[in-house]
């Protein structure tokens, strides 16, 4: 409610009507912030064993992070993630590097499997910087709410059921959220903060479409963004570069708990 509060007080501030504010503020969002370190309960880790069951592919991109679905407190995002197990992020936070999310179900008998796949191996001139700079340790949950930082988003549902900037203030408002979001190293749920000037749910759910039509994803694929979720990101800087990886899925997949069909996104910034 504080966060909120100093949203709608700089918002009346830079005189946008406090009934736009107001209709701003109820796209709010519960999202999960993980930091290496906190006062909040650990939730998983960064890096870490590669610990998979028997029947999954090795990964072709390196760990990043593992979280503890049983640690995440309920109601701590709105997505319909599982219960229990683990759900491990891949992906490689470069210029053409991708990812992809699994599911590791509560009590299923696994295996380690390699740290650094072949595909990106660490004594590489082009992936041994990158491998340095990836975050190592535990995971510290901060409840927190989220907001859309790009004014172009679908509202979901009538009266607002129009696309943004159908909100006079969309941008407006976008800015005064980016103003307050202090930001994560990994987040869970909520809205993603920005891909190329772009939300990167949307251009998730253009880009499977594209894909499906194409005949390179198999379907059920839907255009609408508001069948869409963010399941997480997560930002990797180090010295001139950086970059931000994006696991989106639908909605009815992730309640299915196939991860297979995440679709990720890498934002990189040289």
């Amino acid at each position: 409610m504080q966060i909120l509060d100093q949203i709608r007080a700089e918002a009346l501030e830079r005189g946008i009507p406090a009934s736009d504010v107001e209709r701003w503020l109820g796209l709010v969002r519960p999202c999960a912030l993980l930091t290496e370190g906190g006062d909040g309960p650990v939730v998983g880790r960064f890096g870490g064993p590669v610990m998979l069951p028997a029947g999954v592919e090795d990964p072709v991109y390196p760990l990043l992070a593992t979280i503890d679905c049983a640690a995440l407190p309920a109601g701590v995002t709105d997505l319909a993630l599982p219960p229990d197990g683990r759900l491990l992020f891949f992906g490689f936070p470069e210029e053409n590097g991708m990812g992809d999310v699994v599911h590791v179900p509560e009590g299923a008998a696994v295996e380690e499997r390699a740290r650094y796949p072949r595909t990106f191996p660490p004594d590489e001139d082009s992936y041994g910087p990158v491998y340095r700079e990836l975050p190592e340790g535990d995971l510290y949950l901060t409840a927190d709410v989220s907001l859309p930082f790009i004014g172009e988003i679908e509202l979901p549902g009538p009266p607002w059921a129009e696309p943004l900037p159908g909100h006079p203030h969309s941008e407006e408002m976008a800015e005064v959220w980016a103003d307050q979001w202090g930001g994560a190293p990994l987040l869970i749920g909520g809205y993603g903060t920005d891909y190329n000037g772009g939300d990167p749910v949307r251009i998730a759910a253009r880009c499977a479409v594209k894909e499906e039509k194409a005949g390179r994803r198999p379907g059920p694929v839907s255009p609408r963004a508001e069948d869409w979720v963010l399941l997480a990101e997560c930002s990797v800087d180090r010295p001139g570069a950086g970059a931000t990886i994006f696991w989106v899925i639908q909605r009815d997949d992730l309640s299915a708990r196939r991860f297979d069909r995440a679709y990720v996104l890498v934002d990189w910034n040289p």
